[in-house]
């Protein structure tokens, strides 16, 4: 089983927790100010914490209708009412949508976003999914990146380049915010290793770090989000 260690993110103004061993990235490299980044000192897997402004009912809704998807359809239906949990559930895509590298990167749905209990955060809606962000051709010699993060080495040729991204999205609406978690899992290692134990390993870890925080992501100084 994996140790984990408890982690203050923003100052001490919201408590984490992330595998015992990964380095934080600003000590690194700048980090921008909405953003927390942690680095595996082993793999080319990223985790990050990320504030974003709250993804309003109608853009939500308007970027489900103006990217129809098979995928997407299957999960909240031909017509989705407008209803909280639909809505919740758009915004989860709309946030995935928007870290893409490149229009021309695949998401394909994994596990589709459901509700988890946030149980240190009253009142928060919570969802959780995993996604696979695909690159089907390479740019320049560099691999696709998650939100402001490199995801993975460089690729070569033409060959596909895929992450996995498991996400935790904690909606705060009276701050008018979304708190959002990325674990990002390159492929390519890996693959070039042929190590698909490895990489499943991998995987089991991200699934119980967003685990963990649904159970432990404590919010400690709502100041933070100002207002």
């Amino acid at each position: 089983m994996a140790a984990f260690k408890s982690q203050d993110l923003y100052g001490g103004a919201i408590k984490a927790l992330i595998p015992s061993t990964w380095l934080d990235a600003s000590n690194l490299r700048q980090i921008p100010d909405h953003q927390e980044l942690f680095l595996s000192p082993v793999t080319l897997s990223t985790l990050i914490f990320e504030i974003n402004e709250r993804v309003s009912r109608e853009t939500a809704l308007s970027a489900l209708q103006s990217t129809p998807n098979k995928e997407v359809l299957e999960i909240l239906g031909p017509n989705p009412e407008a209803t909280p949990e639909t809505i919740d559930k758009a915004a989860a895509l709309y946030h995935l949508h928007d870290i893409r590298d490149d229009d021309g990167d695949i998401l394909r749905i994994v596990t589709p976003p459901h509700h988890v209990s946030m149980q240190q955060i009253s009142g928060a809606r919570a969802y959780k999914g995993v996604v696979q962000m695909t690159s089907p051709t390479a740019r320049s010699g560099v691999a696709p990146s998650i939100g402001g993060a490199t995801a993975g080495s460089s690729t070569d040729g033409g060959l596909e380049s895929s992450v996995t991204v498991h996400y935790l999205l904690v909606r705060l609406e009276e701050q008018e915010s979304d708190f959002l978690v990325f674990f990002n899992v390159p492929h390519k290692e890996f693959n070039e290793k042929g190590d698909p134990r490895g990489l499943s390993k991998e995987e089991e870890l991200a699934s119980g770090v967003i685990d963990e925080l649904a159970g432990k992501l404590e919010i400690a100084d709502w100041g933070l989000f100002g207002g």
